[in-house]
């Protein structure tokens, strides 16, 4: 609908798409449609900045946002902050520059990637495969698939030590397939893949904060009957939820915990004591209305000190290889706790100075705060669950997830208002307690219908309160048209002054998720493979070569064993050290590519053509792959990734001879 056509409605466009997007729901009810247009449109009235009143978005030119930070990053100049962008259902995991917002790289996990070669490549299949349950490996060898071909990367978070990010890992998970996986920092590659048995759509992650990132917490979102739990796949209300902690360090699994309801997002305190997960659907219901029926639904607490106490004792089932402990709240589990919140709790986060856990009310205009000093005298039986709420300011509606600032001050995407909401924690506490303070200080509108956002090393002790990241849903009329599929629309948000200014938009496409904001200085990579710390990645392409009597760094080989055919080769611009070489149809052949260049920035690649075969070799790098050679004739191979005045010349043959 136009914009004219609405005003002729009395419509603004916030106060449509609110209402829009409340209809959309379909489960908040008439009252919490009314709600939605009316609230919306209040607010469009309002120009100030005071408290609980919207104000429009800031304006800024490219250098400056009206006196706050500086935006632009010149020619040559670089970002101060790296972020880690979830892809969604692409499957990928995209490192972005802050504040430029300017794309730097993406990382192939659990998709396919025709420009490096990741799900074809020996290297990678070994990384998608090696931690598969037997079901996945038995269903990819019926349907004559060699990994998984999909993923939906969500939630992406560093590695900890001591309460900020160590530079090492970045973790993500994948709801589609279950599984979660480790970036290994120092190559910006996916090095861990470890699929989670038991659970169903493993939705939100969270690494350990306190003493390091020992364990990496993974909710299980979908209730699934649970072998050994009398479980029964016609009865929904034998049904659980699993949450998984996992070994950062290896990336086992080290142990679950049956709960009720469907787990949504999650936390760790700063303690390394607690861990948490915000549950809806107490209902057991398997349709939208069933599942939001109830008043309130709750958030889990997971004691560790208990949990690992319980793995030593045997206090557990092994269920399809893993220790799982009961902590449903019919068992009176020493494991768990369950604190009644709002219907239909959705984000979880924790507060940079180790106080507080925020769970923001989806279907309720709340943020419930948890004091987390409190959690041991619940515990210990002295207080009731609700006793340990110290605050639940209303913000608007539908808020889904909060960010800090390091201040005192929080910041709360109000999905259906299309807001951004600052609020002061300790004056949120003290209304609680009967004051008559406003803990609002401000409210912006954002482009639209936020859900994610994230600051500036916000999810740490040092939380420095620079930047915003509102990731929003939608972004109808802010970019040019690409069509019926929009981009989605991330916007960057100055929060180093008293009030917020909106100040770039930026549009993502395949549903990015979630955000990770960290201070450059903080990850430390590479500039080419360094042939000892990263051996592990061609390891079986050196052992391999071993057998054959070849050393990668001066390979020029063809070796033939039977109907098996091992071409090593290395790459230096401009030419490969094999120019051609001959193989018989239907042979299985496997080409070993090393890349000697000893300088930054000049990465080889191997692309064969008519065979569907392309793979990235970075400075000191080593990848393989492997192929039947089904088509006779002359098949050039060359490298794609520009690397030589005479680069067009750096290609080979392989000639395959017909039966």
């Amino acid at each position: 609908m136009s914009d004219e056509k609405l005003e002729q409605n009395g419509l603004s466009r916030r106060s449509f798409l609110g209402t829009a997007a409340a209809s959309s729901a379909g489960i908040a009810g008439a009252g919490l449609l009314g709600l939605a247009g009316c609230s919306n449109a209040e607010s469009d009235k309002g120009t100030a900045s005071g408290a609980g009143s919207a104000a429009p978005a800031a304006k800024a030119d490219a250098h400056s946002s009206e006196g706050g930070q500086s935006i632009h990053v010149g020619p040559g100049e670089l970002d101060q902050y790296y972020g880690f962008l979830s892809g969604g259902q692409s499957g990928e995991m995209r490192l972005i520059g802050l504040p430029s917002m300017r794309e730097l790289m993406r990382i192939p996990v659990f998709n396919m990637d025709s420009a490096t070669g990741w799900g074809r490549t020996n290297e990678s299949l070994r990384i998608l495969n090696e931690k598969n349950t037997p079901e996945t490996n038995a269903f990819l060898k019926a349907s004559g698939l060699r990994c998984l071909p999909n993923g939906d990367l969500h939630h992406p978070h560093l590695s900890f030590t001591d309460q900020t990010y160590d530079g090492r890992y970045a973790y993500a998970n994948d709801k589609a397939n279950n599984r979660v996986c480790r970036v290994d920092l120092g190559i910006m590659k996916t090095d861990k893949i470890v699929e989670i048995p038991n659970a169903s759509g493993i939705h939100g992650l969270r690494p350990q904060r306190y003493p390091k990132t020992g364990y990496v917490f993974a909710n299980g979102e979908h209730i699934v009957p649970v072998d050994g739990f009398g479980g029964k796949v016609d009865d929904p209300k034998t049904w659980y939820s699993v949450y998984t902690a996992i070994d950062g360090e290896t990336m086992d699994i080290a142990w679950q915990v049956l709960v009720d309801g469907n787990l949504d997002n999650g936390d760790a305190d700063y303690q390394g004591k607690y861990s948490f997960s915000t549950c809806y659907n107490s209902e057991r219901g398997l349709t939208v209305q069933a599942a939001s029926a109830n008043e309130q639904d709750w958030v889990v607490v997971f004691d560790l000190a208990a949990i690992e106490a319980g793995i030593k004792n045997g206090d557990f089932k092994e269920v399809n290889g893993v220790k799982m402990l009961d902590g449903r709240a019919e068992a009176n589990s020493k494991y768990t706790r369950y604190i009644p919140v709002p219907n239909s709790p959705h984000g979880c986060n924790a507060s940079p100075d180790g106080k507080y856990i925020m769970l923001n009310g989806k279907l309720s205009p709340t943020v419930t705060v948890l004091d987390v000093s409190k959690l041991d005298d619940l515990f210990a039986g002295k207080i009731q669950p609700r006793d340990v709420v110290v605050a639940e300011p209303q913000l608007g509606l539908g808020p889904l997830h909060t960010a800090f600032d390091g201040r005192g001050n929080a910041y709360t995407t109000l999905f259906i208002d299309s807001q951004m909401a600052k609020w002061n924690i300790e004056d949120a506490i003290k209304a609680y307690a009967g004051e008559k303070i406003d803990p609002i200080k401000q409210k912006i509108d954002v482009h639209y219908q936020p859900g994610h956002n994230h600051t500036t090393m916000g999810e740490t002790k040092e939380a420095d309160g620079k930047w915003l990241v509102s990731l929003n849903k939608f972004s109808k009329d802010r970019f040019l048209n690409a069509g019926p599929l929009k981009p989605e629309c991330d916007q960057l948000i100055d929060i180093s002054g008293d009030e917020m200014k909106l100040v770039h938009d930026n549009p993502t496409f395949a549903e990015p998720h979630d955000f990770c904001l960290v201070a450059a200085s903080k990850v430390n990579p590479g500039k080419t493979w360094d042939r000892t710390k990263h051996a592990w990645w061609w390891k079986d392409a050196a052992d391999m070569a071993a057998k054959d009597g070849v050393e990668l760094e001066k390979a020029a080989k063809v070796v033939r064993e039977g109907n098996k055919v091992r071409v090593y080769m290395t790459a230096v611009a401009p030419a490969f050290s094999v120019p051609q070489f001959e193989v018989n149809q239907g042979d299985e052949v496997t080409v070993v590519v090393t890349n000697v260049e000893t300088i930054e920035d000049l990465t080889h690649g191997f692309t064969l053509e008519g065979y569907g075969i392309a793979m990235e070799v970075g400075p000191q790098q080593t990848s393989s792959i492997t192929f039947t050679a089904h088509r006779p004739g002359v098949h050039w191979y060359y490298c794609q990734w520009f690397c030589h005045a005479l680069h067009m010349e750096m290609s080979g043959q392989m000639i395959v001879k017909p039966k």
